[in-house]
């Protein structure tokens, strides 16, 4: 089907302003655009009982991360770690800041945010040991954050996507921390990946496949890279083990069709699968609460699955 009719609003809004794609411009160029898109897209988000900015140690140094907390009490509650898009070379905690407190309130549960490492400063490995250091080193100090280490899961979009796919890869190979969900939307799942959606997606006006390329090449150092499962995860030999997932799509999207592999071969190695392609929408419509009514569904569903898969 076309564009949901915001969704094309959106696009003709920015052909009509000359919006430059992101990959036409230098990194520090990207990284203050699409910040300032997000937060056009989010509004000025939810009120959250309590916000706090902190660290924890990861490989490379101490991370930033965003606490957000929907009560008072100070008892364990169950926790969301998300890991924000921007193709592993933009984003920040700010990114997904609109997002965090939506689910926050939504689940209700904590949800912690992560200040992974970007590339191309730091290339791949970095984002994936960052990401599954911060997860270890929160469920090992639960009480210091109020998390119950019997309700932690791992949720991302896009970048972020692939980074939780690694985190539950890796918690796999080291024997913990055991998570009880994981949620990707529209997650990167194969740098090789050849699909039909990837080679139809050719819309300067919104994200494609040269946008793809383009966030890969500032992401490995070397090709061969990109068949290690940590950066590729549907190139795992063995997804079995994995905790249930809950993958959203878009269907305007390049990455529909990897995630939706994805999806498909976690369900064949016998993971607990729901999978849902959102119609009319593109990527990046996660973050559009302010401005698509689709954006606050898949909002909904993704509150309505964690609040399921952490209820006792």
């Amino acid at each position: 089907m076309p564009l949901d009719p915001q969704a094309a609003r959106l696009r003709a809004r920015r052909v009509a302003d000359a919006v430059p794609p992101l990959y036409t411009l230098t990194v520090e160029q990207a990284r203050a655009a699409d910040l300032a898109a997000v937060r056009a897209g989010a509004g000025a988000g939810e009120p959250v009982r309590h916000v706090v900015d902190r660290h924890v140690p990861g490989p490379g140094g101490d991370l930033p991360v965003r606490v957000y907390r929907p009560t008072d009490d100070t008892g364990p509650l169950p926790t969301l770690v998300y890991l924000f898009g921007g193709g592993w070379a933009l984003g920040s905690v700010e990114t997904s800041d609109g997002i965090c407190r939506s689910l926050a309130n939504a689940v209700p549960c904590q949800v912690i945010t992560v200040g992974y490492r970007l590339a191309p400063e730091h290339r791949f490995p970095a984002a994936v040991h960052d990401s599954y250091a911060a997860v270890a080193w929160l469920a090992e100090h639960a009480d210091e954050f109020g998390l119950d280490p019997g309700r932690l899961a791992v949720a991302g979009d896009s970048a972020g996507g692939n980074l939780a796919a690694a985190v539950t890869l890796l918690a796999r190979e080291r024997g913990g921390p055991s998570l009880a969900a994981q949620v990707l939307v529209y997650p990167n799942t194969d740098y090789r990946a050849d699909t039909q959606s990837l080679r139809d997606s050719d819309d300067p006006a919104l994200f494609n496949r040269h946008s793809v390329a383009w966030y890969w090449s500032h992401y490995l150092a070397d090709p061969a890279d990109g068949l290690d499962p940590l950066a590729s995860p549907l190139r795992a030999d063995d997804l079995s083990g994995l905790p249930p997932a809950l993958v959203v799509t878009a269907e305007h999207d390049p990455l529909r069709d990897e995630g939706e592999e994805y999806a498909r071969r976690l369900a064949s190695s016998g993971v607990d699968v729901v999978s849902t392609r959102y119609p009319g929408m593109a990527h990046g419509f996660f973050a559009m609460t302010d401005v698509l009514d689709a954006a606050r569904r898949a909002h909904a569903e993704v509150a309505a699955y964690l609040r399921a898969r952490f209820t006792p």
